[in-house]
């Protein structure tokens, strides 16, 4: 699955994210740009695999109800943090100022990055060479 291949590519990067300068405002912007794009291809991931899995809810367009749906299926995913990263997506156009960059990278670095990682393993054992077919 291209995606997915995408989401471990772009995860290999923000895994180096705890070894820059977080003191330095552009890396910190740098490292939430990464976050948002590893959020948008783990939710589109989510929404090839309910796909595969025959799951109608997989026509909609909307992050919130892939989530959702996947909950249902994956238990490996934790719905309170999948819904905290989709509302630190939504909020992100908002940060201005160095301070909530700052919190927002240590959350990024302490719980979300962890949670792409789990998911990145779970989902390659749980479909193996599927994952090429798809």
């Amino acid at each position: 699955m291209k995606k997915f291949d995408h989401f471990k590519s772009n995860l290999k990067i923000l895994e180096k994210a705890d070894k820059e300068d977080l003191t330095n405002e552009f890396i910190l912007g740098g490292i939430i740009d990464k976050f948002f794009i590893q959020f948008e291809l783990g939710w589109k991931v989510l929404k090839e695999l309910l796909t595969y899995e025959g799951q109608a809810v997989a026509a909609s367009g909307s992050p919130r109800m892939i989530l959702k749906a996947a909950f249902t299926i994956y238990d490996f995913l934790e719905e309170e943090l999948w819904l905290n990263m989709l509302k630190a997506r939504n909020d992100m156009t908002h940060i201005y100022d160095f301070s909530a960059a700052k919190r927002m990278v240590e959350i990024i670095l302490k719980d979300y990055i962890p949670a792409f990682q789990r998911m990145k393993e779970e989902i390659e054992d749980i479909y193996g060479n599927e994952l090429d077919k798809m």
